[in-house]
């Protein structure tokens, strides 16, 4: 009789974050860049069998907004629900603690349909975004990113 497959265990790390720099690094190039928001914000890492798969990391931008900085699924494990899942228990996690969960990613067929699937709609779209966050072009999906679009849920 086949075992079940393992259930999935989300925790809160608090310490020594960046033993997970090669997942963070798969949604954000750059390690400056997960500098400037890794300390500051919660980091959830979802793992099966004590294997981390996926991580997300979210900050606290006042005013009862609370921004997704970093949601990456580990290459191996995508296009199995990790991403959804992992987004799903943060919002129940932020519920009641703000407004709304905000989530800013470059402008692809296959992201935005991503989180339009897991409830989030249009939010503002800011030109340039990306393009001017890095010193290099930054390339998903064969699209040069460009403006940093952004996606809103209530909380």
């Amino acid at each position: 009789m086949p075992q079940p497959s393992p259930q999935p265990v989300i925790t809160l790390v608090t310490q020594d974050k960046k033993r997970f720099l090669d997942l963070l690094l798969l949604a954000d190039e750059s390690e400056d860049a997960v500098d400037n928001y890794l300390e500051r914000g919660d980091m959830f890492v979802m793992a099966i069998n004590q294997l981390p798969v996926a991580v997300c990391v979210v900050t606290n931008n006042g005013g009862g907004v609370f921004e997704v900085q970093n949601l990456a699924v580990s290459a191996n494990q995508q296009r199995r629900g990790h991403g959804t899942r992992l987004l799903a228990y943060v919002r129940e996690r932020y519920r009641g603690c703000g407004t709304k969960l905000l989530v800013g990613t470059g402008d692809t067929v296959k992201t935005v349909a991503f989180y339009q699937a897991a409830g989030f709609t249009f939010d503002h779209r800011v030109p340039r975004g990306i393009a001017n966050a890095y010193n290099h072009p930054v390339i998903e999906d064969g699209v040069v990113l460009i403006d940093k679009v952004y996606f809103s849920q209530d909380l």
